[in-house]
């Protein structure tokens, strides 16, 4: 099993063209999995026999993990983990039968997104004051993220070209190596003009010429990475706002909410957000609806 579960994280990474998250997650998963085979079949050495697993046997596994208290947003990604690993095997030739054909994926705890009220965001972004090179990119940082609503992983990817000043849009690559355009307003563009007039002074000995392509630049020198763009972000949002929830998907959530409120259509803002399904992009509208209610109950006499 250990040497088919490594040829399939390649299958992941070379034929399908997983996100690296994605690629963790099911190498992660499933060498669990494996671990767990190996105690139910008393096993201290050599491999587990993939037809020796059955569905009982997956089952067993999965509440085992219900029983640790994983949430079912966790063991739903597990599940998925299994059912595409032997849908693999079974396509390969690996095993006689698919174990995991019929699993059912739990459903998943459905959570509201958080969001940031507008005024809060204005103040966040125009209170940076861009006296070094390093603020300069900060605030570009900020209205971007706000702008676009793009993904973290988008954003450390993007490179100075992909900026487009004249159509004013950027291109963005996202889920699966998919591209897509996205306008940009004028205070994004402006912080963006500012930021690339000042990017050559955050180069340093180690800058290499992928640091040099890229838009955004970390401490270091090399192109900036996920961990700093979580931290710079949560800062800012610690000065001027009281949400819970402080990291760039905050910023993803408030730029399509903000959008669906003035009117916005959701078909577009799923561009937007480069959703493959219009299912994932109609949380927002819940977001939306539970705001009115709360309005409505401070705002009308007799709603209390």
């Amino acid at each position: 099993m250990y040497d088919i579960i490594l040829k399939y994280i390649k299958y992941l990474e070379i034929e399908k063209n997983a996100s690296p998250h994605t690629i963790v997650s099911y190498k992660t998963d499933l060498h669990q999995f494996e671990e767990f085979c190996k105690e139910e079949h008393e096993m201290t050495t050599g491999s587990v026999n993939l037809n020796r697993i059955d569905r009982l046997l997956i089952r067993l596994w999965l509440g085992k993990l219900t029983d640790k208290g994983l949430s079912k947003s966790s063991i739903a990604r597990k599940v998925a983990s299994v059912r595409s690993f032997f849908k693999y095997c079974f396509k390969r030739g690996h095993i006689l039968k698919n174990p995991a054909h019929l699993l059912i994926v739990p459903k998943k705890d459905k959570k509201l997104p958080e969001t940031v009220n507008s005024e809060d965001i204005r103040r966040m972004i125009d209170n940076i004051e861009c006296s070094t090179p390093r603020q300069t990119q900060i605030k570009a940082i900020l209205e971007l993220f706000y702008c676009t609503g793009m993904r973290l992983s988008e954003l450390v990817n993007l490179n100075a070209g992909d900026i487009d000043f004249e159509s004013k849009q950027v291109k963005v690559t996202g889920k699966g190596n998919k591209q897509r355009i996205i306008p940009l307003g004028k205070k994004a563009l402006y912080s963006l003009k500012e930021h690339l007039q000042t990017r050559h002074k955050l180069y340093a000995t180690r800058t290499d010429q992928d640091a040099k392509n890229a838009l955004f630049l970390a401490a270091s020198g090399h192109r900036i990475y996920p961990r700093a763009v979580q931290k710079l972000v949560k800062k800012q949002l610690q000065l001027e706002s009281e949400v819970i929830q402080q990291s760039p998907h905050v910023l993803r959530h408030s730029f399509a909410t903000h959008m669906l409120d003035a009117g916005a259509d959701i078909r577009i803002i799923k561009e937007f957000l480069g959703h493959t399904n219009l299912s994932a992009t109609q949380i927002y509208t819940h977001t939306s609806v539970e705001r009115l209610k709360n309005v409505y109950e401070q705002a009308h006499p007799r709603a209390k």
